[in-house]
């Protein structure tokens, strides 16, 4: 039997093209997939215009009409989506569809680095990819959320785009590709599926802050944060997840007033540990109440925390964020 596979756009680079003032997305679905050889082949294609913005410019509202469109593709007999986004933000996208949406098909975004009236563009092979990725019985088999790129397929909880403008862009920094497609099949180098832990809460009105601390950094953005008002905080520490003792005593202050505070680590890879006993140090945070972000980058803490806190709601607090951490991050 035919697989079926709904692509849905949203702009991006690859629906981009130049202008007078600059470069804006232009072109819908339909042109996407013309530019395609052999995307038809085997596969059964249809796609929907969902939006049509650079990702940069994506709100959570738009974030969650794109979850909206990808449960009804499902529900409407879908085996697998697509999902063509721009670059700057397809990681934080992906990880949070793989968050909020428990689905039978699993779904996987694509987009280039190079606009379709550039030399070399790099969206046709990349949306080929990607419809023969979601379109594989062991990928149907196993759903999870994707990112497809320069034929390698990386799960939505590892990926990150490590590079500006390079075609190879995205990278897992520690676990490496899920699998490459390739000209004569799609070769796994590990079980696909989701790695992470469903939260079924799409976040529109949740304001999680991010703080990054460094050599000399002052309390001066968590405090602005705080007089704000915000639900919860996501501090980007350096190495195990350190701050500087001004930025430590400063979230310590938050956590005693019920705000919820994540530390990342500001490296690639790792995890963050609490080691340091001194002002500022991991152990430090931990003892005030800080909760550990594991390997997330801080883009991604802030995404879980924003939906865990969407989900808890009044019943938000300090303990059940971190249960919610521990849990599975």
């Amino acid at each position: 039997m035919t697989a079926s596979v709904t692509v849905l756009t949203t702009g991006g680079t690859i629906a981009s093209t130049g202008s007078e003032r600059g470069a804006v997305p232009s072109e819908d679905g339909a042109a996407l997939l013309a530019a395609v050889p052999g995307v038809h082949d085997h596969v059964d294609v249809t796609v929907r215009d969902v939006l049509r913005r650079p990702s940069f410019a994506l709100s959570l509202d738009d974030v969650a009409s794109v979850v909206d469109a990808v449960r009804e593709a499902v529900e409407g007999g879908a085996d697998g989506v697509v999902v063509t986004h721009g670059t700057d933000t397809m990681e934080e996208t992906a990880y949070l569809l793989d968050l909020v949406c428990s689905l039978d098909a699993p779904v996987v975004l694509t987009g280039a680095q190079r606009r379709p009236d550039e030399l070399g563009a790099d969206g046709p092979s990349n949306l080929l990819t990607a419809v023969r990725a979601a379109s594989h019985d062991r990928l149907r088999g196993a759903s999870g959320v994707y990112v497809a790129f320069d034929e390698a397929l990386h799960a939505a909880r590892d990926v990150t785009k490590g590079h500006t403008s390079a075609l190879s862009a995205f990278v897992s920094p520690e676990s490496g590709p899920v699998a490459r497609v390739e000209r004569d099949g799609v070769r796994f180098h590990r079980e696909p599926g989701s790695r992470s832990v469903s939260v079924p809460a799409v976040p529109t009105d949740v304001a999680v802050a991010t703080v990054t601390s460094g050599l000399g950094a002052s309390a001066r953005r968590v405090e602005h944060a705080l007089a704000d008002g915000v639900d919860g905080i996501v501090v980007e520490g350096t190495g195990l997840g350190n701050v500087t003792p001004r930025v430590g005593d400063a979230v310590g202050e938050a956590v005693d007033r019920g705000v919820p505070v994540v530390v990342t680590s500001r490296c690639r890879a790792g995890r963050v540990a609490p080691v340091y006993g001194t002002p500022g140090g991991g152990e430090t945070l931990a003892r005030r109440g800080v909760v550990g972000g594991g390997d997330l980058p801080a883009w991604k803490a802030r995404l879980k925390l924003t939906c865990v806190l969407a989900a808890l709601g009044d019943d938000a607090t300090v303990e059940s964020v971190r249960d919610a951490f521990e849990e599975g991050i």
